[in-house]
């Protein structure tokens, strides 16, 4: 076939396989190395951080002595020592690596510590005496919206007239939800290591979603230019938004003392310091007000979103930003007013997390439409379907004072290729929903303590970053003279396979085995200004720049081919390691060494940035995605009412990838992004104290998910034959953040499971903890 008007033709052959994960061997072995692995340098000094034991105060004095004569102590640094900038934050600069006068949540690191071995360096870090006179602490958004504390300005969004259609709907619902944070508690914690080089050069070693911004911050934090620091990141264990941003402290902490020692330096937290120094998923307060008709149609729906934002805005403009672009989900909402408050708070900054604020959004409407059902006694997927995109059912006729279409989103984006109705029927049939729902009635009819509960809801989320100038990758590929094939590219692996996805794009152009192919470690140095991994763009970003890049070393191949057999290069061919050209047959190798003795080259870059989309954030109008992945699922959960306790009993999801270039990795991002999603809904839950110190800081206390909070039926399908209608790579889509939000039906079901008739609309918070299912039930006892 021809490929984006080439002339010469390639076969594909490892596009659309379920491949392993390229490092699934090492996995599995424990011979993967994760930065903390590398070998050190002879020389390493280890280093801690001294925090704060009070979430706002002045510093009176520091008192260092103590840990200036701890045991191997090399060097004690503050704030004033550094001689670049004092800021690890990303889009504002208002967040410092150390704190100098004053301290604004409990665990802001005050001092670093360097030593020959870990332990030396967080037993001197315990040493230091720290005077303090603490400051009044806001400590939850509702405080923060009575004191009118925001580290970013108020959002607002509008279409339609909310107000007075709620006013005119003939039923109306309002209500305040509760939305928990989250922890990522990734398996590798935060670590970097920084290793001085000749000439002020400085290597990093860092974990981190986007080494770039590492190369960048830790250069101004040292006073140097880009050209003079080198970040590479060969994998991480697990991130999920966590190493995005919140990565770059701990390696200008570990660059700066390297650069003050002059030798290798390397920082790695605890797990405890870890959770308390780093931030979360936000947690929200959110007031909805809606108004629908008899048929459970929405009329008019109002939302007031106020997010933990903690002390500095790191990612939370973007978050909150898709938060208010997600809070439609798949529903046409044509009178909607959306208001985002960016609270300051004096607790840890909160970041990015899988689905980035969208989870949040989507969790609202969600509980809307599930109110709007209950009032009426409809059955909540009745109501959900009334209101998807478009007319609905293609037999339906939208009543006369609906706009015809229904089509459009409220930030003005055209919802395209919606196939979500045809897959939310088709799940509701495999699953069995309708039949299960009134096997549930009689069941909870005759069981008194132990109640069941089921829900379906629908997945809609947009792909791209919000921010548009981010939507670019690079690449950079060689091709060796014995045939192998060397790729960089500006992603990084952090589990997700985007590394195994990217070497089968590669493969299908050059016509060769992935066993050809070597991946190397994400390098400044090697692909410069990349993105972070995030927004689920890696593979659509990063495949098409390594793409582009294949594709410019196969033309040149084609051509020599067709020049040194004297065919056309319509006659030249690539497929599985071979390449034919007319009569002549030859191995990939062997036509590479040819190119290469007549001076072809074999090296090539490339480089992709996402079309079509644009967006105005000072009206929140545009289109800012791409386009959408869709999905659905149905859960069923059992609660014991007198415990509290619950437990998932059977979940069905059927999930869009479009064309999927990896079904094996796909199916593990969905089921891994699903229980993720359960956990943030029903387990983990973040608890501060009056102090505003964080409690929960280790799996003692912080409750994710294990192998037995997986539901013993769990039946996972890719939605087959749907191709993206946008021209992504190979016609796949995104898979990485949307299936956690699926999980919103398990938190659903658990309200199902304890809605009643004398507390029909239980006030449910999430995480939907025993204590949060007792209190939800105790509202109809009371």
């Amino acid at each position: 076939m021809r490929m984006g008007g080439m002339t010469s033709s390639v076969r594909k052959h490892a596009i659309g396989r379920p491949l392993a994960h390229d490092s699934a061997h090492l996995h599995v072995t424990g011979a993967a190395a994760y930065t903390d692995d590398l070998p050190e340098p002879r020389d390493l000094l280890h280093v801690a951080v001294g925090t704060s034991e009070v979430a706002h105060a002045r510093i009176r004095s520091i008192d260092l002595a103590d840990v200036r004569l701890a045991e191997g102590v090399v060097e004690v640094y503050l704030a004033s020592d550094i001689p670049g900038a004092n800021n690890c934050g990303t889009i504002v600069r208002d967040e410092p690596i150390l704190a100098a006068d004053r301290v604004e949540y409990a665990g802001q690191a005050i001092f670093a510590v360097v030593a020959q071995t870990v332990d030396q360096a967080r037993s001197a870090a315990r040493r230091a005496q720290i005077e303090y006179d603490e400051l009044p602490s806001i400590l939850d958004p509702i405080a923060a919206l009575e004191q009118q504390s925001f580290v970013l300005p108020s959002e607002r969004l509008d279409r339609g007239d909310a107000s007075s259609s709620i006013e005119r709907a003939p039923h109306r619902i309002e209500r305040r939800l509760r939305i928990g944070g989250q922890d990522h508690f990734y398996l590798e914690g935060q670590v970097a290591m920084a290793i001085p080089r000749e000439d002020g050069d400085l290597l990093v070693y860092s974990s981190t979603q986007h080494p770039d911004q590492i190369q960048h911050l830790v250069a101004q934090a040292i006073g140097c230019a880009a050209k003079d620091v080198v970040c590479i990141c060969r994998r991480m264990g697990g991130a999920f938004g966590g190493k995005e941003s919140q990565a770059a402290s701990i390696a200008c902490i570990a660059a700066l003392l390297a650069q003050r020692t002059g030798r290798p330096c390397k920082l790695r937290l605890d797990r405890d310091v870890d959770m308390i120094l780093t931030g979360k998923r936000h947690d929200f307060v959110v007031d909805y007000r809606a108004g629908f008709d008899d048929m459970g149609r929405l009329r008019g729906v109002e939302f007031e979103f106020a997010s933990r934002c903690g002390i500095s805005a790191d990612l939370s403009g973007p978050v909150n930003d898709r938060t208010m672009f997600h809070c439609d989900n798949a529903y046409y909402l044509e009178h909607v007013s959306i208001v985002s408050h960016r609270c300051k708070t004096h607790t840890v900054s909160n970041t990015a997390f899988r689905g980035f604020g969208g989870p949040q959004g989507m969790l609202a409407i969600e509980c809307a439409i599930d109110d709007v059902a209950r009032t009426l006694g409809i059955d909540p997927v009745d109501v959900r379907r009334a209101n998807f995109y478009g007319a609905g059912r293609r037999d339906e006729t939208p009543p006369r004072d609906v706009t015809p279409g229904r089509d459009i989103t409220p930030y003005g984006q055209k919802v395209e290729g919606n196939i979500l109705p045809e897959l939310f029927d088709r799940l509701e049939a495999d699953s069995d929903y309708r039949l299960r729902r009134r096997q549930i009635r009689d069941f909870n009819q005759s069981s008194r303590i132990l109640k069941r509960g089921i829900a379906m809801t629908p997945v809609k989320f947009g792909i791209s970053f919000t921010a548009t100038h981010l939507n670019q990758a690079g690449a950079l590929l060689h091709v060796y003279k014995d045939g192998s094939v060397q790729l960089n590219h500006g992603g990084t692996e952090m589990g997700q396979g985007l590394f195994i996805k990217v070497v089968q794009v590669v493969a299908d152009e050059l016509g060769i085995e992935i066993e050809q192919i070597r991946t190397h470690a994400s390098d400044t140095s090697k692909v410069p200004n990349a993105s972070a991994t995030a927004a689920s763009s890696g593979s659509d970003l990063n495949g098409k720049a390594a793409q582009a890049a294949a594709r410019k070393i196969r033309r040149r191949l084609a051509e020599f081919a067709a020049r040194h057999f004297s065919v056309s290069e319509c006659e030249v061919e690539f497929a599985l390691g071979r390449v034919r050209a007319a009569r002549h047959e030859l191995s990939f190798a062997e036509l590479v060494a040819l190119a290469w003795a007549d001076r072809v080259s074999l090296s090539a870059t490339g480089f992709y940035k996402t079309p079509k989309i644009h967006y105005d954030r000072a009206t929140f109008s545009g289109r800012p995605f791409l386009y959408y992945a869709y999905g659905a699922a149905v859960s069923e959960a059992l609660v014991d009412t007198l415990t509290g306790e619950s437990r998932l009993l059977r979940v069905d999801i059927l999930h869009d990838c479009g064309d999927s270039l990896n079904p094996a990795v796909d199916l593990g991002q969905i089921e891994g992004g699903f229980i993720q999603g359960v956990g943030w809904l029903t387990s983990e839950q973040l608890w501060w104290n009056e102090r505003g110190q964080l409690q929960t800081h280790a799996p003692s206390t912080y409750k994710i998910p294990t192998c037995s909070d997986v539901p013993t039926d769990l039946r996972v399908s890719l939605l087959e034959r749907a191709p993206n209608h946008e021209d992504t790579i190979y016609r796949s889509k995104a898979v990485g953040e949307p299936p956690l939000m699926l999980a919103i039906s398990a938190f659903l079901a658990i309200r199902d499971a304890i809605a009643s008739e004398r507390n029909p609309l239980p006030r449910l918070e999430a995480p939907a903890t025993p204590e949060s299912i007792l209190r939800a039930i105790g509202v109809g006892f009371s």
